[in-house]
């Protein structure tokens, strides 16, 4: 005789996958259209039809710990095969990011990165460091007023917002959001755990094969319904790695021989000096990381305005995300063509603008959906490991 299980709803759970965007959850009568038409979905216990019903009776513990969750790409062909328009994409979408603000170390900021009243505030963060930064160590003439405001002056970044302070900024804020990070991931992780039936392959064996599917975007490729998007999607991700190896090599490259330079070590000069000007590589990798974000983000926020209801993931945090990253690119780029028309006032101000959203974009990052990369990553290497694949 089957044992009894006594269910309690987490009211809470429904009201807030409601209100990130899962609105048409109790529409579902679990017909299992979703789950027959998903390529992505495993043969065995396949989703999204469970994360369905474990949605509206509020099974939150269930669903934060389930890896389907995060196995889905956004497809939306089960919510446009659905016949009575329930959703399921938009569903698991807006269960993963109710797990942004369950696994959020402080809590309190995943559900200030999820209420969009706290926005400006969010934003006026770095406004007043990036300021302060400005006021503290930008460098002066003798009666006091700031050299990049003084006539005549040739345009450099370094004068108005000194390169030192934006390093350190950048290197010590990430490490302490890494390290807040690490502690969501962790519990993530040790959440997906519990339900583990036995490993086949070790971390680095699922991780490997994770990234590979990132890198080609082979399951997105498996869409039906939703098919353009994965183009969208790849662009805007590629215009991510490239902006980040162009930071990374222009801060192995150039800040860190000059520190150690300043150090001691004089045999250690910069690799090349900034600016940075067409046709040097770096630039090139850079001007095009740049057109790739705008270009993938334009095109991923057009289809939603466009075809809303067929797209999918309309959430807040979607469109935030979206928005953040494609105006970091185009600021990006502002402040390199401002730079280069000679007036003072529009390359500072374009360039404290991009280095907002940058800092908008990397300290929140363990609160918003772009840590949706680093969940599914795990979520996909811990299904690897226990050998939950796609039926198709």
């Amino acid at each position: 005789m089957a044992s009894v299980q006594l269910a309690e709803p987490d009211l809470k759970l429904i009201q807030k996958v409601k209100k990130a965007g899962g609105d048409s959850v109790k529409k579902c009568f679990q017909c299992a259209t979703c789950s027959v038409v998903c390529n992505l979905s495993p043969a065995d216990k396949p989703f999204p039809r469970k994360e369905m019903i474990w949605a509206q009776w509020g099974q939150t513990d269930k669903l934060v710990k389930d890896p389907d969750v995060w196995l889905c790409h956004q497809c939306n062909d089960c919510s446009t095969y659905c016949p009575r328009g329930a959703k399921p994409g938009d569903v698991l979408a807006a269960i993963r990011s109710y797990a942004y603000q369950r696994f959020a170390f402080p809590s309190f900021m995943g559900k200030a990165l999820a209420n969009p009243a706290a926005l400006p505030i969010l934003f006026l963060v770095p406004v007043i460091i990036l300021l302060s930064c400005v006021f503290l160590f930008a460098p002066t003439t003798a009666d006091g007023s700031f050299l990049f405001m003084q006539s005549g002056q040739p345009i450099d970044f370094n004068i108005f917002l000194p390169h030192s302070s934006v390093d350190a900024l950048f290197v010590f804020g990430n490490i302490m959001i890494f390290a807040f990070a690490a502690v969501g991931f962790a519990r993530f992780w040790k959440g997906l755990q519990i339900e583990n039936s036995g490993f086949k392959i070790s971390f680095v064996q699922g991780l490997i094969l994770t990234l590979k599917e990132f890198l080609l975007h082979k399951l997105f490729n498996k869409c039906e319904a939703n098919k353009p998007r994965a183009l969208g999607h790849l662009i805007l991700f590629y215009g991510f790695v490239g902006a980040m190896i162009t930071t990374g090599c222009v801060f192995v490259f150039i800040f860190i021989p000059h520190y150690l330079h300043l150090l001691g070590v004089e045999s250690l000069d910069p690799f090349f000096e900034l600016p940075l000007n067409l046709p040097h590589p770096v630039k090139i990798l850079g001007a095009l990381s740049g057109l790739a974000l705008i270009t993938g983000g334009c095109l991923l926020v057009f289809r939603r305005w466009a075809n809303k209801d067929n797209v999918g993931a309309n959430g807040y945090t979607d469109y935030l995300f979206l928005y953040v990253m494609s105006l970091t690119g185009l600021t990006g780029m502002l402040a390199w063509l401002t730079r280069l028309t000679g007036v003072p006032i529009l390359a500072y101000v374009n360039y404290f603008i991009h280095l907002v959203f940058v800092y908008v974009l990397l300290w929140y990052m363990p609160y918003s959906k772009f840590a949706h990369m680093f969940y599914r990553s795990l979520a996909l290497t811990y299904a690897k490991r226990v050998g939950r694949q796609a039926r198709s």
